[in-house]
């Protein structure tokens, strides 16, 4: 599974999960913060409030939460359009409460911030703008036009013009900030979960293979011993009846099984190469397992070259490896982005000592963009618009998905990757990834003996 074949789990349907039922419940907190708030302001302070108004705001809203409890059932999702009506009648809803309660003198306006967050975390852009708006003119016409805040003394209780404006100032302010802020990080947050979501996809159908090529072993396995029955006694049957000319039809049948039994035992024998799920089987050289890797890549169009050269020993004393579905899958990732944007050639180059493993993929294209080679590996990166390279593909997004999948999955089995250009000489002058592992994370001997030192587990039934 590559880049190109894996989805974002959510993107702008995200708006849609959200329940009428919390709505709901966050709007009945609301109503009785608000009937706490006129009762306190009205009994305990002596406030003159226009009470049939304060009222009549709450009421609504206590209607609407009825009328929805009732007509919808508890499992109701919203769609955007509902989502945004909602936080707008709200907002309308609060805007005219505090335009009964003394506008922007009321430092209960700070509350106008509570739909904008809400809308910045679950809608799209465009509800966002919408919200902003409102709220924005709400304020503007809440610093302007409002009815009095009176106390029990008659007095007016009214900013100065100039704490007026800063309060109306750093409402607008916070609208902006506040939006743009809970965007970015639940952007962020969701580019993460979906990115992961789609890691695990990919590692799942890479086990999912390893698992079949392992069931296949164990059926080759059990079915050894029928098909030499059947090939043995075949066999017996076919000199037996060769002898005999009047028999030369059965003796072509006889044959024909034979043939057939060598057939079955030779496909299962190709089907099973994977082995059991066993660990003397699941080792692998390493040169075999950078093959496997880089194979599906190798009749693409661009040639790539495998290097396996031991800098620093014997080069025939190459390691023995587990076969795990995270490095085949990784590099083959990397092996991937770097045949996409290479010219012609592609280099593979592996090389080990007795402390460490690693794998350098070379290319010979432009390189990785270098406003971009701090952000490699992040999900979801995407060009600036104006940026144009000479091996661009239509409709390619490289460097975001595919290279965040190989991130996560090579790192998940101990290793560091590097991102970086080449010098700028020679053949292979494009971009280069480095992957390092520790030698212990990967030799097979190293595995095998640490698996020797932990108890056994009980046989269960």
């Amino acid at each position: 599974m590559t880049q190109s074949s894996i989805r974002p789990l959510g993107g702008p349907k995200r708006a849609n999960w959200i329940r009428l039922r919390t709505m709901i419940l966050l709007r009945w907190v609301a109503i009785g913060g608000q009937l706490a708030a006129i009762t306190v302001a009205q009994r305990f302070y002596g406030m003159q409030l226009e009470l049939g108004l304060c009222y009549f705001a709450v009421g609504v809203s206590i209607i609407f939460n009825l009328v929805s409890t009732f007509i919808y059932p508890e499992n109701k999702r919203l769609t955007e359009r509902q989502n945004l009506s909602i936080i707008l009648f709200d907002l309308l809803q609060l805007g005219f409460l505090l335009f009964v309660t003394g506008g922007l003198n009321n430092p209960f306006a700070l509350l106008l911030l509570g739909p904008v967050t809400i809308s910045a975390t679950a809608l799209s852009l465009r509800s966002i703008i919408v919200l902003n708006i409102t709220a924005i003119l709400l304020v503007s016409l809440l610093a302007a036009i409002h009815l009095p805040l009176i106390t029990q003394e008659d007095e007016v209780l009214q900013m100065p013009s100039l704490f007026l404006f800063g309060q109306w100032a750093a409402l607008i302010i916070a609208i902006l900030f506040t939006s743009a802020y809970s965007r970015r990080v639940t952007s962020e947050i969701h580019s993460m979960g979906d990115a992961l979501a789609a890691t695990q996809m990919a590692l799942a159908r890479e086990q999912k293979l390893t698992d079949l090529g392992g069931v296949v072993a164990a059926a080759a396995h059990e079915l050894g011993t029928p098909l030499a029955t059947i090939k043995l006694t075949s066999t017996e049957l076919l000199n037996e009846l060769s002898s005999d000319p009047a028999q030369a039809d059965l003796a072509e049948d006889a044959a024909l099984i034979s043939e057939q039994a060598d057939r079955c035992r030779d496909i299962l024998r190709d089907m099973g190469r994977a082995g059991k799920d066993d660990m003397h089987i699941k080792q692998t050289p390493l040169e075999a397992l950078i093959r496997e890797a880089a194979e599906p890549h190798m009749d693409r169009g661009k040639m790539v070259l495998l290097d396996h050269a031991d800098r620093a020993g014997d080069p025939q004393q190459q390691p023995t490896i587990l076969r795990m579905p995270e490095v085949i899958h990784g590099l083959r990732n990397l092996v991937q982005n770097a045949v996409d944007f290479a010219r012609q050639e592609v280099l593979v180059e592996t090389n080990w000592t007795d402390s460490e493993i690693s794998v350098r993929i070379i290319d010979d294209g432009p390189g990785f963009p270098s406003h971009v080679i701090g952000r490699i590996g992040d999900p979801f990166m995407r060009r600036h618009p104006g940026e144009r390279t000479g091996t661009d593909r239509a409709g390619y997004e490289g460097m975001g998905l595919g290279l965040f999948i190989a991130k996560t999955l090579l790192e998940r089995t101990g290793a560091r990757l590097r991102f970086a250009n080449g010098a700028g000489q020679g053949r292979f002058a494009g971009a280069v990834v480095e992957v390092i592992w520790p030698r212990a994370k990967l030799d097979a001997q190293d595995q095998m003996a640490e698996l020797a030192r932990q108890p056994n587990r009980p046989i269960t039934i």
